[in-house]
């Protein structure tokens, strides 16, 4: 992708995001991708440069872990586009068999994720040691992929990167995940 290509892609996708005040709590600036979605070639172009930044991952990666729930909608595609499987992180209650746990705190409260006991196990798709990549829509505080990180190596797996379409970088996710490859497609 040449640079002005790319730079016009960021803008595309940087007019389909809007800022919503004290949602979901007073004090939060939240940057809400619903138009993006809702707009095919900004959706499209969402995940081309998601593919984007991870190609020279290409062919080494086995599987790919979304959270719940916006990172399903990103990680998922980048999952078909990459021709490997998807597993969900979910909040509790949700997952139908036995499952593991990772509690976790964000930047307007805590929270907790779990995925399936066996999702990269002897049950799960390739095995145990299995190279994952991390998708979400947003990287904030950084507990969110930190819990589902260390859901992934409990299980076996190792993470091979974290990928983000938006991160907010005065909430110091980043530093989070030190030792992780972090990227994200847009930064505020």
């Amino acid at each position: 992708m040449i640079d002005a290509e790319h730079d016009a892609s960021l803008e595309l996708l940087r007019t389909k995001i809007r800022a919503i005040p004290d949602f979901p709590s007073p004090g939060i600036l939240f940057r809400d991708i619903t138009p993006l979605l809702a707009d095919p070639l900004a959706f499209a172009t969402a995940i081309e440069l998601h593919v984007h930044r991870i190609a020279d991952l290409a062919g080494s990666l086995d599987l790919v872990v979304g959270m719940e729930s916006r990172g399903f909608l990103f990680g998922a595609v980048v999952a078909a586009r990459l021709d490997l499987g998807f597993v969900p992180a979910r909040k509790p209650g949700k997952l139908p068999a036995a499952t593991i746990e990772e509690s976790y705190s964000l930047e307007y409260g805590n929270n907790a994720l779990q995925m399936h006991a066996d999702a990269l196990g002897p049950l799960g798709p390739l095995g145990h040691g299995m190279r994952v990549l991390i998708v979400d829509d947003l990287l904030a505080t950084g507990g969110t992929a930190l819990a589902t990180a260390k859901l992934v190596e409990r299980l076996g797996g190792r993470v091979e990167a974290c990928l983000f379409l938006i991160e907010l970088e005065g909430l110091l996710g980043r530093e989070k995940l030190a030792g992780y490859r972090v990227e994200s497609i847009l930064r505020y």
